[in-house]
C-alpha cells in the first residue's frame, strides 16, 4: 500500500472516530473530590506529558497533554501514455503537518481535584475515571 493511501486512510479513520468521540459529563464529575494521588498514579495520565501551574489563589492547574502530529503529502508527478510514464519538469510534492491535541486540564485545591476540563480534540470514557481506591468519599452536590 502506498504511503499516500496509508496517510489518507489514517486521516479518514481519525475523522470518522473523532466525529463519534464525545466528552461525557459523568467522566468529568467522577474526578470532583478525588485526591491528587489519583492523578499521580493514573495509568492513562502517567503516559502523557504534564504541565503544572499555580494561581495566586492557591489553585494548582495540571495539563496532561494527549496529542499527535498528522502529516499529509500530495504529489503531482506527471502523466502516463500507454505503458510509459512521463515525468513533467513541473512535478512537485506538497506536504502539510498539523497536530491533534487534547488538553486534559485539572484544577486542584487542598490536595483534591475541584474540576476536570478537557479542552481541544478530546473524548472521555471509563478509562479516564479515577481508579476504585481513589474514588471520592462524598459525591459532589448537583
Amino acid at each position: 500500500m502506498s504511503t499516500f493511501k496509508v496517510i489518507t486512510t489514517s486521516v479518514f479513520v481519525a475523522a470518522i472516530l473523532g466525529g463519534c468521540a464525545t466528552v461525557r459529563q459523568q467522566d468529568l464529575d467522577a474526578w470532583v473530590g478525588a485526591p491528587v494521588e489519583a492523578l499521580d498514579t493514573h495509568p492513562v495520565f502517567l503516559t502523557m506529558p504534564m504541565y503544572r501551574a499555580q494561581t495566586d489563589g492557591g489553585v494548582e492547574t495540571r495539563n496532561y497533554v494527549n496529542g499527535e502530529k498528522v502529516e499529509q503529502c500530495f504529489t503531482n508527478a506527471g502523466a502516463r501514455r500507454g505503458d510509459k510514464k512521463y515525468v513533467s519538469h513541473t512535478a512537485f510534492t506538497t506536504c502539510s503537518q498539523s497536530s491533534i491535541v487534547c488538553n486534559n486540564i485539572f484544577y486542584i485545591q487542598a490536595g483534591k481535584v475541584i474540576r476536570y476540563a478537557p479542552t481541544g480534540a478530546c473524548y472521555t470514557d471509563d478509562t479516564v475515571r479515577p481508579k476504585v481506591g481513589f474514588l471520592p468519599t462524598k459525591l459532589p452536590a448537583n
